[in-house]
């Protein structure tokens, strides 16, 4: 069995930063490189900050997360997971740019920024259930 850890927290701006540090420290055992750990620091920053900021109205939700090591292969795997709106069409909100908070000045670009630094990365959604984002990256 590959080791693994699942958390559950508010979906609170403020919880950002332990579940990147989290992941981080859970990466440990793959002997990532400092540019590899920053990769997935940013990586489940953005799908965090999107839990956050899209799934939820100001009553807020839960965001789960799932962190999975694969050591032989070397291989993480983080699975964001939140129980809000939903999107309706995944493959539009996976293009730069699109955003449906522009009034906030969002940039549109987290999901753009999480395939950029992760090896694999898979959006599954359903309005009115939530949104799951898993992350893999292979560590070199």
């Amino acid at each position: 069995m590959n080791n693994f850890f699942e958390m559950t927290m508010p979906s609170d701006g403020k919880n950002e930063a332990f579940a990147r540090s989290a992941v981080a420290a859970f990466a440990l055992s793959c002997s990532p490189t400092l540019e590899e750990i920053n990769d997935v620091k940013t990586a489940v920053s953005e799908a965090v900050t999107n839990a956050v900021v899209h799934a939820y109205g100001e009553e807020g939700g839960l965001i789960s997360l799932r962190c999975e090591v694969d050591d032989k292969n070397r291989v993480l795997t983080v699975t964001v997971t939140d129980f809000g709106c939903g999107i309706a069409d995944v493959e539009a909100a996976k293009e730069p740019f699109f955003t449906t908070r522009a009034e906030d000045e969002r940039s549109g670009m987290g999901f753009t920024i999480i395939e950029t630094f992760t090896d694999e990365m898979i959006v599954t959604s359903k309005v009115g259930e939530g949104t799951a984002v898993t992350m893999k990256k292979v560590f070199s």
